[in-house]
């Protein structure tokens, strides 16, 4: 079990830093261009979505574990439980959403 989260933790970053292994030698000599920044944005934008995917999941079934297991306690308290909850759903999935339209700006205006 140990073995697979060191795995799991040094894959990442091997993947990552043998990339540099193949820069190309304009790079190298301090050459950068505009291909570049576009690469940084797209890879930014990327990571962001993906990110804000995985917290807003994860955020998402919380919640709903969490509310599920209050109306299971308390079938009664169901109604007050039930629309806090779906108000609490609804600003997780704004966030989710507001992440996707800012990483969508930052690869249209550096990556166009």
């Amino acid at each position: 079990m140990i073995k697979n989260k060191l795995v799991l933790a040094v894959a990442p970053f091997v993947a990552l830093l043998s990339s540099t292994a193949f820069a190309q030698e304009t790079v190298a000599a301090g050459g950068a261009n505009k291909f570049d920044a576009q690469a940084m944005a797209a890879l930014g934008a990327g990571i962001a979505i993906g990110l804000a995917v995985l917290g807003g999941g994860t955020g998402q079934g919380k919640a709903a574990a969490a509310a599920l297991e209050g109306i299971s306690r308390n079938p009664g308290a169901a109604g007050r439980i039930q629309t806090p909850m779906i108000l609490g759903l609804a600003l997780i999935e704004s966030l989710v959403l507001f992440a996707f339209a800012i990483a969508f700006l930052l690869q249209r205006n550096i990556g166009g």
